[in-house]
Formats: C-alpha cells, sequence, structure tokens
C-alpha cells in the first residue's frame, strides 16, 4: 500500500495543474501515464539484455525498440499541456504505427502483428472521447487497407520465415493481443468505477450542503411545479418536503403574490438572467404540547434568487429554473417598524406644527385682549369712560383670561393624561343628576346658537361609581362640540340609557358632520377635522382627546358615527362599577348609511379605526 501510495503521488506530480483540480480526470490522466512509462521503462532496461542475448540489432529492431521507448513524448506532451484528447489521438497513432511495420515486415495482411490493429480503437475507448476513438479506428482502417493494398500488388519485402514459424508467430500475436484487449478492458472499467464512486462522493458532497443548509434549494419548471426542493423546507414550513413537489409550493404562495412568484421564475427562464423576487408563504406551525390544540397557520416573508439551469441532455429541452429561498420576515418586520416609526414621527411633527398653529391663535387672541382693553382702563381719564365701560371692559379681560386658563387647564390634563399621572377618584354618583346639569350649563349657548338642546335621561338610572368631576368633562366637552359644529335651527339630543353592566351615554347632533378621512384621526391631540368649517369656530383641538383618555381612564369605550353635512353621534360606554384602566382607549370610528340613527333606534355596529 505505501509503495502504491508513492507510485500514485509520483504521477500526480506529473500531471498538469488543471489535471489536479478534477478528480475523474486527474485519474484518467494517471491511466495515461503510468503504462506507458512503464512500457517505455521497461522496453529501455531490456535492451541491453536482447544486445547481449542476439548480439548487434538489425535495422528493424532498432527502430522497433526505439518505436517502445517513444510512448515517454507522450507522457511528457500529456504532463506539460494537460490537453488529454491530443496525447490520446497522437498514442493511437504511434501504435499503429509500430503495428503497421510490424506486420510490412513479416507478411503484410497475414501477419501475426496486423491482429494488434483491432486493439488500437480499443485502447482509444480509454479517453472517453468520441473524437479520440473515431481518429483511432480511422487510423487501423487506413492501416488495414494499406496493408491490404502493398499485398495486393507485391510491394511488401520478402519475408524468410516457415510455416511452422508463421503458425507460431500468428497464436502469439493473436495471445498477445488478447490478453492486451483485456488489460485495456479492465483499466477502462477500472475508470467507469472511479468515475462511479467519484459521481457518489459528489453527490454525497451536493446532498450534505443540501441537507444542512438554512436556505432552500428548489428545482422548477418555467410554470411554477416544484421538481426538486431541498430539507431545509421542512423546518421552513413546518411541513414534509414530498407535500411541496409539483404545485405543493404554489399552493401555499400567498394568493396576492403568486403573479409575481410566476413572473421571476418565467422571466428566469426565458431571459436567462437572474431574478429575484420577495414573498408570503403559508407556515404550518408546529403542534403545541396540549392535547387538542389545533395547528396554527401563519404567513412568512420569503426572498427567492432564482436563474435558469443549463440542461445538458438537450439543447431543444425546457429550460428549468433553480431557485434559492430564504426566510426574510425579520428584516419585513424591521422595515414594518421603521416605516410605523416614521410615520409617527412625520405624524408628531405635523402634531407640533397644528399645536403651534393652533396656540398661537388661541393665546394671540386673549392677550390682544387683556392687553389692549387693560390699556384703554389705564388711559380712562383721557378716554372719559364710564363706570359701565369700565365694568364691561373689565369682563372681558375676565373672560380672556378665563379662556387662557382653560386652554392652559386642557394642555395640562392631556400631559398628566399621557405620562399617567392623571389620577381620578371614584365614588358613588347619580349619572341622570350630572347630566340634567351639564344641559342647563351649555342651555344658554345652546339658545345663543339657536340650537335645540334635548335632554332624555330616564328617571331611573342606577348610582355608579366613578369620578363625578370627570363623568362632568366628558359631558361637558362632548355637548359643547356638538353644539358648537351644530348650524342655525339644528337639534343637539343628550340621551342616557343601561346595556348589561354599562351606562350608554350619547350625544347626536345635526350638524356639519366629520369626513371618513377625518373620522380616523378623531381623538388625537390638537386635530380638528374638516377643511371646509375648521376656521370658523374656536378651539384648540384637545377636547376629544381629554374624553378618550378620560374614558380610558373608567375602563369604557367611545365610539363615533358621523357622515358629513348630516351630523354626528358620539357614543360613551362607562361601567357602572369600577374596571382597571386600560392605556388610552381606542375610539371606535363608523361612517353609517345614508341617514344616521337616533339614539332610540338600533344598537350601533363598531368598526375599529
Amino acid at each position: 500500500m505505501i509503495v502504491l501510495s508513492t507510485i500514485r503521488d509520483c504521477l500526480d506530480a506529473l500531471l498538469h495543474p488543471s489535471a489536479r483540480q478534477d478528480a475523474l480526470a486527474r485519474a484518467r490522466h494517471r491511466a495515461f501515464i503510468a503504462p506507458r512509462l512503464l512500457g517505455s521503462l521497461t522496453a529501455f532496461a531490456a535492451f541491453p539484455v536482447y544486445l547481449a542475448m542476439h548480439g548487434a540489432p538489425t535495422a528493424l529492431e532498432v527502430a522497433a525498440f526505439a518505436w517502445l521507448i517513444a510512448p515517454i513524448l507522450l507522457s511528457w506532451f500529456l504532463s506539460r499541456t494537460g490537453r488529454y484528447e491530443e496525447a490520446c489521438c497522437l498514442s493511437s497513432l504511434a501504435f499503429a504505427g509500430l503495428i503497421m511495420t510490424l506486420a510490412s515486415s513479416t507478411g503484410g495482411i497475414g501477419s501475426f502483428a496486423a491482429i494488434w490493429l483491432v486493439v488500437v480503437p480499443v485502447e482509444a475507448a480509454l479517453s472517453a472521447s468520441r473524437r479520440a476513438v473515431a481518429f483511432a479506428s480511422a487510423v487501423a482502417l487506413i492501416c488495414v487497407g494499406v496493408l491490404i493494398a502493398l499485398g495486393h500488388f507485391e510491394l511488401l519485402p520478402a519475408a524468410d520465415v516457415s510455416p511452422h514459424m508463421r503458425a507460431i508467430l500468428t497464436t502469439f500475436g493473436v495471445a498477445a493481443a488478447t490478453l492486451y484487449a483485456g488489460g485495456l478492458a479492465f483499466g477502462t472499467e477500472l475508470l467507469a468505477r472511479t468515475s462511479a464512486s467519484l459521481l457518489y462522493v459528489e453527490e454525497d458532497r451536493y446532498r450534505l450542503l443540501a441537507h444542512n443548509m438554512s436556505d432552500v434549494i428548489s428545482r422548477h419548471h418555467r410554470n411554477g411545479a416544484v421538481r426538486f426542493i431541498s430539507p431545509a423546507a421542512e423546518a421552513l414550513l413546518g411541513t414534509s418536503a414530498s407535500g411541496l413537489l409539483g404545485f405543493g409550493l404554489f399552493d401555499r404562495v400567498h394568493v396576492a403574490d403568486r403573479p409575481a412568484y410566476l413572473t421571476a421564475l418565467s422571466d428566469a427562464a426565458r431571459d436567462g438572467a437572474a431574478q429575484s423576487v420577495e414573498f408570503r408563504l403559508k407556515r404550518d406551525a408546529v403542534r403545541g404540547r396540549e392535547a387538542g390544540q389545533a395547528n396554527q397557520v401563519s404567513f412568512i416573508w420569503v426572498e427567492m434568487r432564482c436563474r435558469p439551469l443549463e440542461t445538458v441532455f438537450s439543447k431543444t429541452a425546457e429550460t428549468e429554473v433553480v431557485a434559492v429561498m430564504r426566510d426574510v420576515t425579520d428584516r419585513k418586520n424591521q422595515e414594518q417598524a421603521l416605516d410605523l416609526a416614521r410615520s409617527a414621527a412625520e405624524q408628531a411633527d405635523a402634531s407640533k406644527t397644528r399645536f403651534l398653529a393652533t396656540m398661537s391663535h388661541e393665546l394671540r387672541t386673549p392677550l390682544n385682549a387683556i392687553i389692549g382693553f387693560s390699556e384703554l382702563i389705564m388711559q380712562e381719564d383721557a378716554l372719559m369712560l364710564d363706570a359701565a365701560r369700565r365694568k364691561e371692559y373689565a369682563q372681558l379681560i375676565n373672560d380672556s383670561g378665563q379662556h387662557l386658563l382653560s386652554v392652559v387647564n386642557g394642555i395640562l390634563d392631556l400631559s398628566k393624561m399621557e405620562s399617567g399621572n392623571f389620577e381620578i377618584m371614584p365614588e358613588p354618583f347619580a349619572p341622570r343628576a350630572a347630566l340634567v346639569n351639564c344641559c342647563s350649563l351649555l342651555a344658554l349657548k345652546a339658545r345663543e346658537s339657536a340650537v335645540e338642546l334635548v335632554s332624555r335621561a330616564p328617571d331611573d338610572l342606577p348610582v355608579m361609581i366613578g369620578d363625578p368631576r370627570a363623568f362632568k368633562q366628558i359631558v361637558l366637552n362632548l355637548v359643547s362640540n356638538a353644539v358648537k359644529f351644530t348650524e342655525r335651527g339644528g337639534t343637539v339630543t343628550v340621551s342616557a340609557a343601561i346595556e348589561g353592566a354599562r351606562l350608554m351615554v350619547r350625544i347626536a347632533d345635526t350638524g356639519v358632520g366629520i369626513a371618513a378621512d377625518d373620522l380616523k384621526r378623531i381623538g388625537d391631540p390638537f386635530f380638528q377635522a374638516g377643511k371646509t368649517y375648521q376656521r370658523r369656530h374656536e378651539g384648540t383641538g384637545l377636547g376629544l382627546s381629554i374624553v378618550k383618555s378620560l374614558v380610558a381612564l373608567h375602563g369604557g369605550d367611545m365610539t363615533v358615527q358621523s357622515r358629513v353635512d348630516e351630523g354626528t353621534t358620539v357614543t360613551v360606554a362607562l361601567p357602572l362599577t369600577p374596571q382597571q384602566a386600560q392605556p388610552a382607549s381606542n375610539i371606535t370610528t363608523l361612517a353609517p348609511p345614508s341617514r344616521l340613527p337616533t339614539p332610540e333606534q338600533s344598537p350601533q355596529v363598531k368598526k375599529s379605526a
């Protein structure tokens, strides 16, 4: 084994660098060089023995020995150039030339050496090259034709060989040719077995890579059907790889992403260029540990890079596509998180701009009134102001100050609610009395605006537990908004009812309403809906934000139902007994049908904004 390993290492050192990279090419080059070096060295070593036993050789014998040493040159040619087919062709030509020389000197086509011409194409078959086999066959046929022609025209030299010796030589030639052909057949089988073993090694190597890669490797028809898919798909999709063959993978692609999936495969097969596409795949989650828990189905984002697979069987065969898929769900989630953060930042920037615009108006107007009227009072001697005028100016200054105080208090209350520092003081109170009191406080404002304010609170409303101050602030803000955005001659209806364990307070108006796009943003700080009417009414846009926070602190929820030019209905649901406060509650919004229902009609259907 050590000797064979040493010989193999020596032969590998003689190989061309291009053959050392491929195991099969390395085996073929070794099979070509080894017998030729061995035969040539054997002939070279036997020549002195032949001289000692037979004396001076003839010219023919010298040429034959020289020809036997010639394969060393062929081995040198292959070692230097790596051109295997050309070396095989030159070897066939040299072998046929040697046989031709011996046959022409020993009787032509009937010579014992002529049978060796059959071995020439057999030896070329070791090259596994059609060109080399065709060239060797052509050379052998040409030599046969030349020997026949030389014999026919009696151009061959006379051979002084007895019939007995001719029979012996013929027998020897046939036996030697048969043995040599058998050796060639054995070499061919050895090369075939080596090729098969190398193929198995390569297959095992690629199979090992395919089984252990986290990315999924697949082979597709251009119509999306899967011919092969690696076992990594089982971990990715939670199902067996066999179930993804054919159109099993296509059936798992999200319906909205199927056109992009098929287009990428078709373009890769048609254009011959690599394609990349991202789509969603249905993934079967692992069954839960608890008995009877059903499988959960979810979608994951995958990125697929595909390129055409060149076929080696036929140039007219349908082009297939090889694809590599990897899970990019985390990256897509990060992109969505970035988009949400960007939207939140843009919304915060818009809120800041809206806050500055609103505050500049809400603060500047009463401050101008305070400064202006106070200056008038300071100059009362020059302006000859009477007591009634001074009292009027003082009242205007007081109203402006109260307005400024309400704005500042609203901002401070909202800030406390958003930071979690706003505390409510629950206690038993009668909600009907609070509703009636709020409507009485706003009755004058409603009359001045020519708006009818209707209160419908049943006498048997039970006592509830909550913060009465916060409850009144909720009702006052909602009713005040309803009166403010209702045109003259309109109606604002305040009603209350018990549904289950909750108090339902509804404030319905026949005012300007809210557009569907603005309805989604109701409750955002400093947001004032509508471009057509927001400039006709004063306000900071904090009312509904404060109401939303107060309702959330009571564990309730609020529903807004509105349509432009038809009115708005706000429904507040508060539990009769205290509940754990929830995070700032969502305001459920719904654009109703063409006509808004009255508070006494069918219950509202909620839809999350």
